[in-house]
């Protein structure tokens, strides 16, 4: 009995309905097998009474007896079957990470190849018989393997070589021939490969978000860094500006307070003078109010008429009905705060712009023209620092990026993330275009200035009559006329803005843009106009000492 087993497969001794080893095994009249529960619950819930696998219908309900030779024949099995566990489970144990020779009795050697059909691990020794016997050598031999039994068809004990696509799992041939007849197949090492490369792709993708997300993640930690220092230099120019404020006002508070005294001052003074004045009047009144009273008092008739007019006249007095000692201070605090609030303003507004364009000096980078874009109608100095427009057209490949109508240049750096800023002496010049463009603009022919075709640009007409070519233009009106014109690019926040550089004031902002290209820096001297617009357009150095 123990060598028959020995014989017989797995799948004989398993129930097609609960996928176990048999329980108390009974015969159906078709001559299948299962366990008796589950026969009988199947039947409980199925109606008419009909075989699992072979669907045969039986009229009437079979009676169920549990047949004791295959019962015999399963339990030994299972005994059989936890032994092979242990046994594997002792393998493992004693070589974790290798697969052992199934067939070495004492010191297990590690197998070189396990057989499909075997079911069973060989090492170099005992795998001889594989490639010497012509039986076995139309065994399939794989790199060993644990677990060869799940490789193993179940029902009908052949190798898992088929993918049946319709149910999404792997079968043996004789299933392609039964139950998954009418199903979608293919062979297995071909869905391997199918879905190995999906697997493939999917972790290419997978990894590219990963990165993606670390990239997100850094320019995250980026910004939070650049608010930070951004956060530190604007509290320390709020410090600069409110401290200059302060002083400021407690300055025109100490002003406004000497005036104040100042004007007492001049009341109390004016004021003494008064009373001093009085006190002379007085004493004058009060002597000749002792001769009068004197004289008054004589009772001698002739005497009294002699003397009378040898009195003293009565001293000049003023008229002091009128006379007042006011104060001035009516109104001097409401004019001194009005002095003080439009002082304080103009201040502000200069401190501010200060600020501001230090703010956006901090990122000066060095501009250079690039030749190959400049058109024939420009000349560039050796060191790509100064254009100017000439009115003969110069010999000049024609490359692709060159500008041929226009009158422009481009400067050989380049814009796609972060900030920037640079400078452009204007000085003496009656015509002028400075700004930036995107790298796909066109080039060839007559060029219009407009954020819509790829230009962020101010200009200079006349001498007189400045524009932002916001598309239509925009008129600005400014309080001096710009000498050096500085620009100020930040990509991600979509904003091109331009400073007189000397008087630190804002000359215009293009706001909201959506870059999705590189920009360049854009400048145009424009046409000589009979000579008098022959100066260049010039990119001074920005040193540290320039940029304070």
């Amino acid at each position: 009995m123990s060598a028959a087993s020995c014989m017989l497969s797995e799948e004989q001794f398993l129930c097609s309905i609960c996928l176990d080893v048999f329980t108390d095994p009974v015969s159906i009249p078709c001559g299948h097998n299962f366990c008796k529960s589950c026969i009988t619950h199947h039947w409980d819930v199925n109606a008419p009474c009909q075989c699992p696998l072979c669907s045969k219908v039986f009229n009437s309900r079979p009676e169920l007896h549990v047949n004791t030779f295959i019962s015999e024949m399963a339990a030994q099995f299972r005994q059989s079957a936890v032994k092979k566990s242990s046994r594997m489970s002792l393998k493992k144990n004693t070589n974790s990470g290798e697969v052992l020779c199934d067939v070495c009795t004492e010191s297990k050697l590690k197998a070189l190849k396990s057989c499909l059909v075997c079911l069973t691990s060989y090492c170099e020794t005992h795998l001889e018989p594989h490639h010497r016997i012509s039986g076995l050598k139309r065994h399939e031999l794989i790199d060993p393997v644990e677990n060869l039994e799940d490789r193993i068809c179940k029902r009908h004990g052949r190798p898992l070589e088929m993918f049946c696509k319709t149910d999404q799992r792997c079968v043996c041939q004789f299933c392609t021939e039964s139950e998954h007849k009418q199903h979608v197949f293919v062979p297995m090492m071909e869905e391997y490969k199918v879905k190995r490369d999906k697997l493939v792709k999917l972790d290419a993708e997978i990894q590219q978000k990963i990165q993606e997300r670390h990239l997100k993640i850094q320019k995250m930690k980026d910004s939070v860094e650049l608010s930070r220092a951004d956060t530190d230099r604007e509290t320390a120019a709020s410090m600069q500006v409110f401290t200059a404020l302060i002083q400021s006002v407690e300055e025109g508070l100490a002003q406004l307070l000497d005036l104040i005294e100042e004007e007492h001052n001049k009341t109390e003074k004016q004021a003494e003078g008064f009373i001093k004045e009085l006190e002379d009047e007085i004493s004058e009144l009060m002597k000749r109010s002792a001769e009068v009273e004197q004289l008054s008092r004589t009772e001698d008739h002739l005497q009294f008429l002699q003397n009378l007019p040898s009195l003293n006249p009565a001293p000049p007095t003023h008229v002091w009905t009128e006379v007042r000692v006011r104060s001035s201070h009516e109104g001097t605090v409401r004019s001194a705060v009005a002095q003080q609030a439009g002082t304080l303003s103009e201040k502000m507004r200069k401190m501010c712009a200060d600020v501001d364009l230090k703010r956006v000096q901090q990122y000066a980078v060095g501009v250079t023209l690039d030749p190959d874009t400049a058109s024939p109608y420009l000349i560039l100095s050796d060191d790509q620092k100064r254009v100017k427009s000439v009115e003969t057209q110069q010999i000049l490949p024609d490359y692709p990026q060159r500008f041929t109508t226009c009158n422009g240049v481009l400067g050989k750096q380049s814009f796609s993330s972060g900030r920037s800023y640079y400078e452009v002496l204007v000085k003496e010049k009656t015509d002028w275009d400075v700004g930036v463009a995107g790298e796909s603009i066109i080039r060839k022919g007559k060029v219009r200035l407009s954020p819509k075709n790829g230009f962020w640009t101010v200009w200079l007409r006349n001498g007189k009559e400045y524009k932002a070519l916001a598309g239509p233009g925009v008129l600005l009106s400014l309080k001096s006329k710009p000498q050096k014109v500085g620009v100020f690019v930040d990509y991600e926040g979509g904003v091109v803005s331009f400073y007189d550089a000397d008087a630190a004031a804002l000359i215009y902002s293009f706001t909201g843009c959506n870059f999705t290209e590189k920009l360049y820096p854009y400048f145009s001297p424009c046409s000589v106009c009979g000579g008098a617009n022959a100066a260049p357009l010039i990119l001074p150095p920005l040193t540290t000492q320039s940029l304070i």
